[in-house]
């Protein structure tokens, strides 16, 4: 392979006056991967460097006019990079002394040489080259690179506020639209879940009481969000097991129903689970209606289960049912009253309801939220002509019908206040709603009180 083939090939310069050691040199290293050049004397050898580069010189130590010595230090000075050896066959320590301190030598060879010595000094010498150049070539990259990493350090601080700002407003803009996400599902659930209650009379619907009762007691015990959320939907949706049953069997009383009736009325919480199992938003809300009718005795269904093995949100949510229901006749063949519906929960806690919760619920319905309104003081009960703009709707506002007019959270304007207002009178009949004022919910629980304080007073 020569050097045209190869341009890697290391360049020799073999530096002689006799001709005949320059071809023994070319003869020992004839089969050496190295492209070699030759001349007789010094100049040559300086005119030979200006014109091409070279890795390496092997000079003759006593040559005529400029001598082994004076060459190495000129190529020293002007080629630092070449290596260079001198060849020497005379004992001349003033020779070689001059050209290793002006020359800075790589080696001296003394005639007559081992050809074979001769290939592995070359050999090592060319591979200390390698390794020099590589050392100085990974210096000046990692120079460059601090100096990049400077650079980029004197801006990073600001563009980290820049990168930290723009992932901020994205967050805040992907948490706005997945909250309008949740809400306009919850809002689609109940109104999903309101295809029930339209096959019943208005004395026996009972969804809209449920989820206001529901939510009530999600505050009351300060369940977390998601657990709060879960069971909303759970409450707008526990009886979407019962849309194909025929309406004699809607309307009936559970405990009037018998056999085949009643085997199918038990089946209706795992009914509703199978409808939901498919939608994963409400995958956790449909896993609380399965176990929602199962008793803390561990006699309900449809798993047996007992105690706290009941999900907190059935628990929460067969107190809210059964209340709802035995006022809707939905259980017992007489309806019964608000104080009887609670007489007898009482009197069947630790069987049917879990007994810490279901006092926490009768001191929420007889105490804190007979109406059952939130227990919430910055939450005022108005009727559609004492509204104003700017106030929230604090609860779900359902038609005479049933049907879902406004969602909780819609903030009310002038134009929708009339509008509401020119419905009412249109249906024949009259809303009660559950609102916030934007000072008051904005306010902190001391100014709030305060503001009602002042109003009482």
């Amino acid at each position: 392979m020569n050097a045209a083939e190869n341009p890697q090939l290391a360049t020799l310069l073999l530096v002689d006056d006799e001709e005949n050691i320059l071809n023994s040199l070319r003869r020992v290293l004839r089969n050496e991967p190295y492209k070699l050049l030759t001349c007789n004397s010094g100049e040559a050898a300086l005119q030979l460097f200006a014109e091409q580069p070279i890795d390496l010189v092997i000079s003759d130590a006593r040559m005529p006019g400029m001598d082994g010595a004076a060459l190495l230090a000129q190529v020293q000075q002007h080629w630092p990079d070449c290596l260079r050896i001198l060849l020497t066959g005379y004992a001349d320590l003033t020779t070689t002394v001059k050209a290793i301190n002006e020359g800075q030598i790589y080696r001296y060879i003394s005639k007559p040489w081992d050809d074979h010595e001769l290939r592995l000094i070359i050999g090592q010498a060319l591979a200390f080259q390698r390794s020099e150049r590589e050392r100085m070539r990974l210096e000046a990259l990692t120079l460059e690179q601090n100096l990049r990493l400077q650079t980029l350090n004197a801006t990073l601080e600001q563009r980290v506020r820049d990168r930290t700002a723009e992932l901020e407003q994205t967050a805040d803009m992907l948490d706005l639209a997945y909250a309008e996400l949740r809400r306009s599902y919850v809002t689609a659930t109940e109104v999903f879940a309101n295809l029930v209650g339209q096959r019943l009379s208005k004395e026996q619907q009972t969804n809209t009481q449920v989820i206001a009762l529901a939510k009530a007691f999600a505050d009351f015990q300060q369940l977390d969000e998601s657990a709060s959320h879960d069971l909303t939907m759970a409450a707008a949706l526990y009886n979407i097991g019962k849309l194909t049953w025929a309406d004699h069997l809607l309307q009936s009383p559970s405990d009037l129903l018998y056999k085949e009736e009643r085997a199918r009325y038990r089946k209706y919480p795992v009914v509703g689970e199978s409808l939901l199992m498919t939608l994963e938003p409400v995958q956790d809300a449909g896993h609380l209606i399965r176990h929602h009718q199962e008793r803390w005795d561990g006699q309900g269904y449809p798993d047996r289960l007992a105690g706290e093995a009941i999900p907190l949100g059935s628990r929460i949510l067969k107190l809210a049912v059964d209340f709802i229901e035995l006022q809707r006749g939905l259980v017992l063949e007489r309806r019964l009253n608000r104080d009887e519906a609670l007489l007898l929960m009482q009197k069947y806690s630790g069987r049917l309801y879990d007994p810490t919760l279901c006092a926490h619920f009768i001191e929420l319905c007889t105490t804190l939220a007979p109406d059952l309104a939130l227990a919430d003081a910055s939450i005022s009960v108005l009727d559609s002509r004492r509204l104003e703009p700017g106030m929230i709707l604090a609860r779900d506002l359902h038609a005479e019908s049933g049907m879902l007019l406004l969602n909780q959270g819609k903030p009310l304007t002038l134009a929708l206040i009339d509008k509401l207002i020119a419905f009412e009178a249109s249906e024949g009949g009259h809303y009660t709603l559950f609102v916030r004022k934007p000072e008051v919910a904005q306010a902190t629980p001391e100014e709030s009180h305060d503001d009602q304080d002042s109003t009482a007073g």
